[in-house]
């Protein structure tokens, strides 16, 4: 049986994008929280597969890092969209909408011939 995380391995940069363009500069954690709790515990994407997706879009110029002191000692590393992130999460939202269209449309034919053929 194929990994269900596969999927959403594959929106990671999207969701990614969408909220710190959205939600503006955000830390790890914070966006792993965000995902967790607006899609009400439906996607569970460690904190580990948000690094990976982080340093990718870093390495790709499309996210930059920062470092900012929160209390007496500690710090923490935020992130920022680019430019160049904005112009490729269109890519990414214009890819999902076709992809999700699509597949429901093939569904939705299935259903009508199902009930067809009844």
């Amino acid at each position: 049986m194929p990994n269900k995380n596969n999927l959403i391995t594959g929106i990671t940069d999207l969701l990614v994008l969408a909220i710190l363009k959205e939600k503006g500069d955000s830390y790890v954690y914070e966006i792993t929280k965000y995902i967790i709790h607006q899609s009400n515990g439906l996607l569970q994407i460690s904190h580990n597969t948000i690094y990976t997706v982080m340093y990718k879009l870093e390495n790709e110029k499309l996210i930059s890092e920062y470092a900012k002191l929160v209390g007496k000692k500690r710090t923490r590393v935020y992130y920022h969209i680019e430019p160049a992130g904005i112009k490729y999460l269109e890519e990414l939202l214009e890819n999902y909408h076709n992809m999700s269209n699509g597949v429901a449309s093939i569904l939705d034919s299935l259903k009508t011939e199902e009930v067809t053929n009844e």
